[in-house]
């Protein structure tokens, strides 16, 4: 069993965030959980002590500021010493998701300096794109950074795994400048593949590096990716470009993919019909797909949206309707033989009232 874990989004005091997580892992402990992945670094930050990003606002209340400990050290013993294993959530292109304004991030942030710097082609390391700043995925620099800082986490702590999420390429439009992105990079550099294709061989170079960083820092380590759940959109391209037929048919890209498999199995499409990637049929699809090679399968499932309207084009949403469909995602996915763990988003929803049928009905099949 696997738990996202999510942000740890308010500032502690040394002992309050001790005790904080010792409460979070001694509950994953009795839920009978194996795992925690936990964020890490969720914008270009650290919530450790980095030499290549600067402290997360959300350990001291302010970027860049250094809370007086260390939270990924404690968090990696504390869940050892329960027998959790630990993987670290990064994104590895996010800078920023509410501004545009580099001078807002710390001065010492390697994406600051590069924003500003003197030189054209650093600059281009930092594109600006709908209110945000990302990491262009098409920069050798970038992808050394990304490599560089999971080489130190795998390195300095005994981490169990690095975890990415679906935070890659933003959608695109080749036609509109504000929404080019990294095309610049595409038109210099004489390629002779699609750009779509391009811009997929951009992060398979990320994915194959980080891979390999993992491995030479910690062979038994893993390094897994949580994409978005629905293979045809993976494949589309004007967004994303997580090459997911690449990933799961080669040796040296992941150990385990865990895609999010966020809907219900009663999903509708707007016109009424059943949707191509309500749980069973996406479940079908993933299963194909693993196939493909030697990754492990694990599903990521949507506690967060049980006990809710989520909507799902049905008069009364599926999760109005049932208090058992994790448990239901579970069995189905064990009944297939090839699923190897399950990850649920978040451990917060595990606390909320509106969840705790479905937390009692899908712990029955854990204990």
């Amino acid at each position: 069993m696997d738990l996202f874990s999510g942000y740890w989004r308010k500032r502690y005091t040394k002992k309050q965030f001790e005790n904080f997580i010792n409460k979070t892992f001694d509950n994953c402990k009795k839920n009978g959980f194996n795992a925690v992945i936990v964020h890490v670094r969720p914008f270009a930050d650290a919530l450790y002590p980095s030499s290549y990003f600067p402290w997360s606002r959300y350990v001291s209340g302010k970027a860049g500021k250094h809370p007086e400990f260390d939270p990924l050290s404690y968090a990696v013993s504390a869940a050892h010493k329960r027998g959790l294993a630990f993987h670290a959530w990064i994104n590895p292109y996010r800078i920023a998701s509410n501004t545009t304004n580099v001078y807002k991030l710390p001065k010492k942030s390697i994406a600051r300096k590069w924003a500003v710097s003197k030189k054209a082609s650093k600059r281009r390391n930092v594109l600006k794109w709908d209110g945000k700043l990302y990491f262009n995925p098409a920069s050798k620099d970038v992808q050394n950074l990304v490599c560089n800082g999971v080489r130190e986490i795998v390195r300095d702590y005994a981490v169990d795994g690095i975890h990415f999420d679906d935070y890659f390429y933003p959608e695109v439009d080749n036609s509109k400048e504000s929404r080019w992105f990294d095309k610049p990079e595409y038109e210099a550099s004489g390629s002779s593949l699609s750009i779509a294709q391009w811009r997929r061989e951009n992060v398979n170079e990320l994915i194959r590096g980080v891979y390999k960083a993992v491995k030479e820092a910690r062979p038994s380590a893993q390094f897994g990716i949580s994409p978005e759940g629905y293979v045809d959109h993976l494949r589309s391209d004007n967004r994303l470009f997580t090459d997911i037929d690449t990933w799961l048919s080669h040796d040296g890209y992941v150990d385990y993919i865990m895609p999010q498999i966020y809907w219900g199995f009663e999903h509708k499409t707007s016109s009424g019909s059943p949707a191509p990637f309500a749980f069973e049929n996406n479940l079908k699809s993933w299963l194909e797909m693993k196939k493909k090679g030697k990754a492990k399968l694990y599903l990521g499932l949507a506690m967060y949206k049980t006990g809710s309207n989520s909507s799902d084009n049905n008069e009364v949403p599926e999760w109005l309707r049932y208090d058992d469909i994790m448990k239901r995602q579970v069995l189905a996915g064990r009944a297939s033989g090839q699923v190897s763990g399950f990850c649920f988003y978040a451990y917060s929803s595990f606390q909320e009232e509106a969840c705790q049928k479905e937390v009692e009905n899908l712990l029955q099949v854990f204990r």
